[in-house]
């Protein structure tokens, strides 16, 4: 058997989703704060040290779909040849989300109020917008020769970026007859562009 399929021919799990769904077990049954990193390990049958080779800090497991989905942001930039950055902004979270595993829906939105989730994971998913943020701005300021903290990168950044969580958000809580992400996500950047990029 190809070491990326298990029985059935669907995807096997990668060692970091296998953390986060033991993760995500353990928080729907006794809640975030009371999981501690050694349950998380014990519950997927491996050590503590492997756990930390995979995430930095506990509250990093619930954000697995989400880093997954804005990795290559970046990269999509960087390689983008539209001519306007609001549209090269675009087709970047565009990408992004088309190339979002559908079976793979954070937990952490999906059943907040079940784990009792704290500030500390709204504090970690705040630094992975802020992070995104930054490197938008920067691309829209390297297109435009402004500075990345200058208002107009700031704005189109922040306008983009705010629509597609809308829509991710929105997406999660459509629940099992949700349609392909990049559908909501396209639905909530397309007025946006449009009116930034009338600017």
């Amino acid at each position: 058997m190809d070491e990326t399929t298990r029985r059935g021919g669907r995807p096997r799990r990668s060692s970091a989703e296998v953390l986060a769904d033991a993760a995500a077990e353990l928080f729907l049954e006794q809640g975030y704060a009371r999981t501690t990193v050694d349950h998380i390990a014990a519950r997927a049958g491996v050590s503590r040290a492997t756990f930390f080779n995979y995430f930095a800090a506990k509250s990093d497991v619930l954000w697995l779909e989400l880093d997954a989905a804005v990795a290559d942001v970046p990269r999509f930039l960087a390689a983008s040849t539209e001519a306007s950055p609001v549209r090269a902004v675009e087709e970047a979270l565009l990408a992004a989300a088309r190339a979002h595993d559908p079976e793979r829906v954070p937990w952490a939105i999906a059943q907040a109020e079940v784990m009792v989730i704290g500030s500390e994971l709204v504090a970690s998913v705040a630094a992975r917008v802020m992070a995104q943020h930054g490197a938008v701005a920067a691309f829209v300021g390297s297109r435009t020769g402004e500075h990345p903290m200058s208002l107009w990168p700031q704005t189109v950044s922040g306008a983009m970026l705010g629509a597609a969580a809308a829509a991710f958000g929105v997406w999660v809580a459509d629940g099992v007859g949700r349609r392909a992400l990049v559908e909501y996500v396209g639905a909530a950047l397309t007025p946006v562009a449009v009116g930034l990029d009338a600017h």
